[in-house]
């Protein structure tokens, strides 16, 4: 005699696949999943695991390309304070971001992010609409990435003297021809980003530390610089209180040199660790990324401070503003002057590589960023799941953003120092939160002092730049209204990626089908007792067509979320004096109901029949109840399901409903 597991396998995958594309265009661009992409924020189960330190590298095209303009806009903001102001940016990333994002590292090592503990802290519709608060100020700060550096890279160019003179008005047209090939390489296919990094960062970070000795010498060679510029400090800002109240004002628009830490967790799944277990792997990969942090970090603020100094004393003030040589180009400026055109222009190349690069591993965290959250919420169409239509559609954003800005690297400083502050206060906050529920008073001070001094950060930023809160608040919408139209429109997938059954679910269901029948009454517990199931079943045998000898099962759905999209479905079988249930949990009734049926259908061969009563209320009102609390009148929603997924009638689960 069969059991009920030659009968009812333990579980049902791949209810059903997705349609392939007929024409040729449409099955190029859905070819490469997100989950194949193997740019600077892919997985690991893309391009694998690397060593910590040439991970480094690959945040290090993020985060260190950022000297190619932060010297600059110090100047701007600081003036001749501007090292003052730097050296709180270094203090902020050595006693404050490090420690913040070393934790982070430590409760999301899979990369998650600051953004996935906040969302764990708040839950049903209000955590997914902070987190799409979050997304949007993230997409601020990875799509001004990509058009800053661009930017950045094209005052590289066009201030380089072997340039012809007819290019050098043309700044806008260059950013839009280096967004252009940015495109175009993810669309083509993205790889070798660790191979490529390490390069990139070495030879930049070497032509760097020859352009600061090189300065450091012309300083030693005419201290006279050194002297003015200790006079200009004490004259212009009336002694010490003066020059530190200055430099707070000013060191909002300089954490633009703090941007890497958000993108080094990011990294986390690359990170090779070695052990035995998951879990000494799991420790090793905190471990190594707590030193790959660190060791970035100190490398950074060595360098921010020497090069801030060197250029602060070596270039006139004029040459900061717009239109003049050192514009978005301070080092650079300095390598023509004292090494001479041809190193000069050996580092204009390295710089726009590296500033390309950049923009290239904000588009793959972009790319990264829909698969993560959206498709999980509903709020994202199933093609955002593809590479290539969502490259266009951030090439196209970036495109807009440079036109907007006029390809001006200072222009843009203050929607990105936005975005980078908001994922910082909201890192800072996160794992404030999360020392104060481990009981660490300590760690819950630090952390709060941390979370408040970059708020003042955001706010200050905010009153003397606004563009940049006009920018996210312009994502926050856009991405609000895309996802939850997207939720609307796909309301009715089946939105089950997975049906598992126990032991109890699996022997009913076998003697089900081999009583030649499944007969299937969908139920809404109540006191969940014997009497209620003899009284479901017997208005269900009066109301439905049910035959009667056949035997029935009661199959019940729990909404526990229903902000939730999908999920992995566990039935459940309990025997209730002799009336046999199946239960499971979903975010919402009718397409966990209509899921079930399809795989009973598979499971047996046998036509499944489900019954139904109609439901009370207002048809306007129970569809507001299903599209925001998953439930409502679940019998004509379940039969829509049925018939998006199953074209065929004759092989669709039968729908009664009687009363």
């Amino acid at each position: 005699m069969s059991t009920a597991s030659d009968v009812v396998p333990e579980s049902c995958d791949g209810l059903v696949g997705i349609r392939p594309p007929t024409r040729p265009l449409a099955r190029w661009m859905l070819q490469h999943r997100v989950e194949e992409v193997e740019g600077p924020e892919a997985r690991e189960t893309s391009t694998g695991q690397h060593q910590w330190w040439q991970v480094m590298c690959l945040t290090g095209v993020d985060y260190f390309s950022t000297l190619s303009y932060l010297p600059g806009i110090a100047a701007l903001a600081a003036g001749a304070l501007s090292p003052l102001a730097t050296l709180l940016i270094v203090l902020l990333t050595l006693f404050g971001m490090l420690p913040v994002y070393r934790q982070v590292a430590a409760d999301s090592p899979h990369g998650q992010g600051s953004v996935a503990m906040l969302e764990r802290l708040l839950s049903f519709w209000g955590g997914k609409l902070f987190v799409l608060c979050l997304l949007g100020f993230v997409a601020t700060s990875w799509i001004i990435t990509i058009t800053l550096s661009s930017a950045d890279a094209t005052a590289h160019i066009v201030e380089n003297p072997f340039i012809p003179h007819l290019l050098r008005d043309q700044r806008v047209v260059i950013t839009l021809v280096l967004l252009a090939v940015l495109g175009a390489v993810f669309l083509a296919g993205f790889r070798e980003a660790v191979r490529i990094a390490i390069p990139l960062v070495v030879s930049y970070l070497l032509l760097n530390a020859v352009v600061v000795v090189a300065g450091f010498v012309q300083i030693a060679v005419h201290p006279g610089q050194l002297t003015g510029w200790k006079e200009a400090l004490t004259s212009a800002h009336g002694g010490l209180g003066g020059m530190l109240g200055t430099a707070v004002l000013a060191f909002p628009l300089l954490v633009l040199g703090l941007s890497g830490f958000e993108t080094g967790v990011s990294m986390m799944p690359l990170v090779k660790a070695d052990g035995v277990t998951d879990q000494e792997r799991l420790a090793g990969r905190i471990r190594n990324t707590r030193r790959l942090l660190t060791v970035a970090a100190a490398i950074m603020s060595v360098y921010l401070l020497t090069t801030t100094l060197v250029t602060t004393l070596l270039i006139p003030p004029a040459e900061y503003g717009r239109g003049g040589q050192a514009s978005g180009r301070a080092l650079a400026y300095l390598a023509h002057r004292y090494l001479g055109d041809g190193f000069g222009t050996i580092y204009d190349l390295s710089s726009i590589l590296i500033l390309w690069f950049a923009g290239a591993s904000a588009m793959a965290g972009l790319i990264n960023i829909v698969p993560r959250y959206l498709p999980g919420y509903g709020m994202a169409p199933e093609w955002g799941r593809a590479v290539r239509p969502v490259v266009l559609v951030y090439t196209a954003l970036a495109v807009a953003t440079t036109i907007i800005f006029k390809a001006d690297v200072e222009a843009q400083a203050g929607a990105y120092a936005t975005g980078i502050l908001a994922m910082m206060v909201s890192a800072a906050f996160a794992v404030t939160v999360a020392a104060r529920r481990r009981r660490r008073p300590v760690a819950t001070l630090g952390f709060g002092v941390v979370t408040l001094v970059l708020i003042y950060a955001l706010v200050d930023n905010v009153l003397e730049k606004p563009d940049g809160i006009a920018i996210s608040f312009g994502f926050i919408l856009g991405i609000t209204v895309v996802s939850l139209v997207s939720r609307v429109w796909r309301s009715t997938e089946l939105r089950a990626d997975r049906i598992q059954f126990d032991e109890q679910a699996r022997t009913f269901i076998a003697e089900a089908i081999r009583s030649g029948g499944l007969h299937i009454i969908a139920n809404k517990r109540q006191a969940g007792d014997a009497r209620e199931y003899a009284l479901k079943e017997r208005e269900q045998r009066d109301m439905n067509p049910i035959p009667d000898d056949a035997p029935v099962l009661f199959l019940e759905v729990t909404v526990q979320d229903p902000s939730d999209f999908s999920r992995v479905l566990e039935i459940r079988g309990f025997d209730i004096e002799g009336h046999r249930v199946l239960r499971t949990d979903s975010p919402v009734v009718p397409n966990a109901l209509a899921a079930v049926l399809l795989c009973l259908g598979n499971i047996g061969g046998l036509r499944p029949h489900c019954y139904f009563e109609w439901a009370e209320g207002h048809p306007l009102g129970n569809l507001l109840q299903y599209l925001l609390f998953g439930k409502g009148d679940t019998a004509p929603v379940t039969r829509e399901v049925l018939r998006e997924v199953e074209g065929d009638p004759r092989r669709r689960p039968a729908i009664h409903v009687g009363g």
